[in-house]
């Protein structure tokens, strides 16, 4: 009996050898690239990174060997053009193939550096990992999930690599906050602080942020291994918000497809349309292209461009601002309702087809597109043809005066959808006139959509709260659209999310000025409702705050991300359902 416990022990530290080799040279990859190296330490670090590579190599074939069985295809056939990719990169560093004939040493270190990072995916999915709904509820996880990548962010951005003149704790922490927050308020030059591995680090946070690092680690973790717990399927439920617990781990892997196809889309869309006058180089371009898409689709508004898309070269560069709209407008829906509208879609195909089949013409399928898209696509089409108009109106002969008919219409466009979580400019922000920034104001407030990567109180929020007034109004006792009741859970989350945002923004504002005796309250309260909406605009005051008033915006961007609801679940003990209720009694509201 001793002697199998041993045995077992002894399997189980040869599975995490792998793992733990994998996770030594992901962090001296991050000293690699952080730090001027000198010859010697290069030279031993790139033997690690051999023993890293051919350990992964056999820890790969193993797993293969171990579990050929009934291992799924997809994972044999991955596993498989693993080992043929490590096997050929291995060959060229220990001199078997001759790689100056194919590899330049910038090409080299990537694929270097991808082989460790994809040996260490693949052994960080092996591991067994539960979450347990008795240590940690969904919203700790997730709100502990974001703070660590937070503080792990602005480590990396203060490595000396990462910017020309280095960077202060609490600059670097904002950074990394408004970068995995998705906001974009900055309060250094992000193009010309940090270097080229520093604006890699923050297109990285960017990208972790808009989806979340559980999306990520658990959907990897569930493709190698073929299957997850029961309890991790109830955890992942309730923090991806999926109906039904069987569709967990397919949702995520729609979400991280969807975003990376519309990302890749949308890097080939900015880079047709940038002119190589202005970007020479073609890797520069494809750079370019790369990062904007992602800090498009995940509504960051971060940009490599010292006045945003208000840059000279890029300010009358429509088909490019068009392109971005498109891609925060798609990321500020929500992937539920991308995956309905799909499903829609693909409905009225199969109805199309089925018209010439005689036994399935007259099949009825109700409700294809459910009532949280409706709501959602109602109301954030009204906001965008509203938003557009009024800023129109507003700015015709002022912002606008410089563009023409169709760059005005555009132009307004783009600052209608912008406010609403995605954070670009492509109009001067601080020149815009009073009644332009309260529409702004208005907007980031609502901000996007549920399960989206945008912030805000939310289109549905302040759907469901439009649509309460105007129930109560004709005197009705309940809220009814479409033939359908809305649940009065739902009522309920919506009124508490507008009092603590209210609450929230208020005091930050409150904060702020007491602090900020020299600042303009306007731009105070601009400032707060973007960090709490995670939207990024900015009128030129986040840069000339103090480190007490950074602090405070940091606080809100998070608090703004994970929402101030999931903090207090966090926080308050959940009390079970009881079996009984009291007499209720209507209190006097008004």
């Amino acid at each position: 009996m001793i002697r199998n416990e041993r045995i077992e022990s002894l399997k189980a530290r040869i599975k995490t050898t792998p793992f733990l080799l994998s996770l030594f040279a992901v962090i001296a990859i991050i000293y690699d690239l952080g730090y001027d190296q000198t010859l010697t330490i290069q030279n031993n670090l790139n033997l690690l990174y051999k023993i890293t590579i051919a350990v992964g190599i056999i820890s790969i074939i193993f797993k293969f060997y171990i579990k050929k069985q009934h291992a799924r295809l997809k994972v044999i056939l991955f596993d498989s053009l693993s080992i043929l990719f490590l096997i050929t990169l291995f060959l060229f560093e220990v001199g078997v193939l001759n790689k100056d004939l194919l590899f330049s040493d910038f090409t080299n270190n990537i694929l270097l550096h991808a082989a460790i990072f994809l040996i260490f995916i693949r052994e960080f999915s092996a591991l067994n990992i539960s979450f347990k709904k008795t240590v940690f509820n969904p919203a700790q996880i997730f709100i502990i999930s974001f703070f660590t990548i937070i503080f792990i962010g602005a480590f990396l951005l203060m490595l000396p690599n990462a910017t020309y003149e280095g960077i202060s704790f609490i600059d670097a922490i904002f950074t990394s906050t408004s970068a995995v927050c998705v906001t974009g308020l900055a309060v250094v030059d992000t193009g010309t602080y940090f270097t080229g591995f520093g604006i890699s680090i923050i297109a990285i946070l960017i990208q972790i942020g808009g989806l979340g690092i559980m999306t990520f680690a658990s959907y990897f973790s569930y493709f190698f291994r073929g299957g997850s717990s029961y309890q991790n399927h109830l955890m992942l439920k309730d923090m991806s918000n999926v109906e039904k617990i069987g569709e967990v781990f397919n949702v995520l892997k729609k979400i991280i497809l969807v975003t990376f196809i519309i990302e890749l889309l949308g890097s080939i869309l900015i880079f047709i349309n940038l002119e190589s006058s202005v970007i020479p180089g073609i890797l520069d371009r494809i750079y370019f292209s790369v990062f904007h898409s992602i800090s498009g689709f995940c509504n960051a508004g971060f940009s490599t461009l010292h006045d945003n898309m208000y840059e000279s070269s890029f300010r009358f560069n429509y088909p490019l601002h068009i392109i971005l709209a498109f891609l925060f407008i798609m990321g500020g829906l929500g992937f539920p309702i991308v995956f309905n509208i799909t499903k829609y879609l693909k409905h009225l195909i199969k109805k199309k087809l089925n018209f010439f089949n005689a036994e399935t013409r007259g099949v009825h399928v109700p409700w294809v597109v459910n009532l949280n898209t409706r709501i959602v696509l109602i109301t954030t089409f009204l906001l965008i043809v509203i938003g557009t108009g009024l800023f129109y109106f507003f700015e015709y002969n002022n912002t606008l005066a410089e563009h023409n008919s169709f760059g005005k219409i555009v132009t307004a466009f783009f600052g209608a959808v912008t406010p609403r979580t995605a954070g670009f400019n492509t109009v001067d922000t601080s020149s815009l006139r009073f009644s332009t920034l309260m529409v702004i104001f208005i907007l980031m407030w609502i901000g996007a959509s549920p399960a989206s990567t945008g912030g805000g109180i939310k289109t549905s929020t302040f759907a469901i709260a439009t649509l309460n007034f105007l129930s109560l109004a004709r005197g009705k006792t309940r809220i009814e659209i479409y033939r359908r009741e809305i649940a009065d859970i739902s009522v309920r989350r919506a009124f508490a999310i507008i009092a603590l945002s209210l609450m929230v923004i208020g005091s930050a504002i409150f904060l702020i000025a007491s602090v900020e005796k020299d600042k303009d309250l306007l731009g105070i309260a601009f400032e707060c409702f973007s960090a709490y909406s995670t939207v990024g605009l900015s009128i030129g005051l986040t840069a000339k705050l103090t480190s007490i008033s950074k602090l405070i915006l940091i606080c809100v961007m998070f608090i703004g991300r994970v929402s101030m609801l999931s903090i207090l679940i966090a926080i308050v003990r959940a009390e079970k359902h009881k079996n009984y209720r009291y007499p209720t009694e209507e209190i006097l509201i008004n």
